[in-house]
């Protein structure tokens, strides 16, 4: 890839924070005030007490990227930021989608969701509600295979990542 090459691309951070009030939108403000769009955001509770992860997917230049990193770390209660990759984490998404099911179609859709190794957590009389995991492509395609029956609802969680290994992001700065 050329040094010139400004193109966005998608990256996914891992910070980790203090668990604090404000700590949300101060992170969140630096992205926003750049005029960057995060495209995903979940934050949770980590091993350690009084901390938690932030995972925070957004579309970016590289410099622009490495200028944000910069201002973060500034943050006093930004603990820890590392950039995770394909290779060296792993990543899920949750999905729970609501599809249109009667007696004649029941029967197809839990076929279909149980080859995306998804599950159905709620009965009606005229809908499934399925809670699927994985990866957006692996949810994107289960959404292609539950679209003709005809999907009600969806809600998406922000994708969580991890680095593979034994430790990954640590507490340390």
């Amino acid at each position: 890839m050329s040094a010139h090459n400004s193109a966005p691309t998608t990256h996914t951070l891992s910070v980790l924070v203090e668990d604090t009030p404000g700590v949300l939108a101060r992170v969140a403000s630096l992205f926003s005030r750049r005029g960057f769009n995060i495209e995903s955001l979940a934050v949770g509770a980590t091993e350690v007490k009084n901390m938690s992860r932030m995972t925070i997917v957004v579309s970016v230049e590289d410099t622009p990227l490495e200028q944000i990193t910069k201002q973060l770390n500034k943050l006093i209660n930004v603990i820890k930021i590392v950039e995770q990759d394909d290779e060296n984490s792993v990543s899920r998404e949750l999905a729970l989608i609501k599809v249109r099911a009667d007696a004649g179609t029941r029967g197809q859709i839990v076929e279909a969701v149980n080859l995306f190794r998804a599950k159905v957590i709620d009965v009606s009389p005229e809908s499934l509600t399925i809670e699927a995991t994985g990866t957006a492509g692996k949810l994107d395609a289960l959404l292609r295979v539950l679209e003709p029956y005809g999907v009600r609802e969806i809600v998406q969680s922000g994708l969580v990542s991890l680095s593979r290994g034994p430790r990954g992001i640590g507490t340390a700065k």
